[in-house]
């Protein structure tokens, strides 16, 4: 299983923009026949902080993400509402299995 953590810091301003622009990208990518997980994270320390948990069944099937409608619709519309650029970390899944 191919994992990604992404990082991502929100301007004050823009959260509720960003939780509600993450939720249309989350609600079409749980439907990408690849994805296994997509949790969106909020920090309750940093309102403003977010990790998204995206869990696919291999790297190709992450690429794809990448290349959809929906994933290219929340990146360029949450692009200026980031403090800093969204990091993401990717990790090779071991459990569960799938």
């Amino acid at each position: 299983m191919h994992v990604t953590l992404v990082n991502v810091q929100v301007k004050p301003a823009h959260i509720e923009d960003f939780v509600a622009a993450t939720h249309l990208n989350h609600a079409a990518s749980i439907q990408e026949p690849g994805n296994r997980r997509f949790d969106v994270l909020q920090s309750p320390e940093n309102p403003g902080h977010f990790v998204l948990y995206e869990a696919y069944v291999s790297a190709e099937a992450a690429a794809e993400h990448k290349q959809t409608a929906h994933y290219l619709t929340w990146r360029n519309t949450v692009a200026e509402w980031m403090t800093v650029p969204r990091q993401g970390v990717q990790y090779e899944g071991l459990f569960p299995q799938g």
